[in-house]
């Protein structure tokens, strides 16, 4: 990570079923590629290594989403809603788990 990057939030959640939520989200300098000034990494998964759902704006991608293997756009919105809209999905990914 840049040396200019501040980590502003970071959170793991463990579940009994063996899937687990993770956050990472850092303060980065406004630019072209990040123009709200956030590098993030939002992740749900299985402690065996399986993607169920992850955002992310890694370098020459941009805001986007996967869900399993697929992976399509999003659109950024705010730090807010970019949270509500991965937890929403968690919960509905973990309903159809159940």
């Amino acid at each position: 990570m840049s040396p200019k990057a501040t980590l502003w939030r970071e959170y793991r959640e463990e579940y009994s079923d063996g899937t687990f939520v993770e956050l990472i989200i850092w303060l980065v300098p406004f630019s072209e590629e990040k123009p709200h000034g956030l590098k993030y990494r939002l992740h749900f998964g299985t402690d065996s290594g399986t993607c169920i759902l992850r955002y992310d704006n890694e370098k020459g991608k941009g805001d986007h989403r996967h869900i399993g293997t697929k992976e399509e756009p999003y659109l950024f919105i705010s730090p807010e809603k970019l949270l509500q809209d991965f937890l929403n999905d968690v919960a509905k990914y973990r309903k159809e788990l159940s």
